[in-house]
């Protein structure tokens, strides 16, 4: 049997943890949708930008300093926002809402440049 002194000095007192986050179906929805909407420009701009890519290949322009470039950029962003995801601050939010906070912040950019990019070929 321990004694609760020396028990209480090496543990200290009880403390109740915190309960889970509730999950909210609607955040959830709404993450899935800004996702989807970063994921679809990423892919549309990484297709467009590979045509480009062989075509000048194909036409003997070096294109090995510009495909550095544009795989240099996504990582980055990745690195940038996987940091952010392991915050302390945002680790104890709720997944729904983690996702929600990180789409919104992954949107913007790749969505602005496809439209812009889709909107300068047409």
């Amino acid at each position: 049997m321990v004694n609760p002194s020396t028990y209480a000095a090496l543990y200290g007192p009880w403390q109740p943890t915190r309960p889970a986050p509730k999950e909210r179906p609607a955040v959830a929805v709404l993450a899935a949708l800004l996702w989807t909407v970063t994921t679809l420009s990423l892919v549309w701009l990484a297709s467009l930008f590979s045509i480009a890519l062989v075509w000048g290949a194909a036409a003997g322009q070096p294109v090995g300093g510009l495909l550095l470039r544009f795989l240099l950029v996504p990582a980055g962003a990745g690195a940038v926002l996987a940091a952010l995801a392991f915050a302390p601050g945002i680790r104890r939010m709720a997944v729904s809402s983690r996702l929600l906070l990180l789409g919104a912040l992954a949107c913007p950019a790749p969505t602005t440049l496809a439209i812009m990019v889709c909107f300068r070929t047409a």
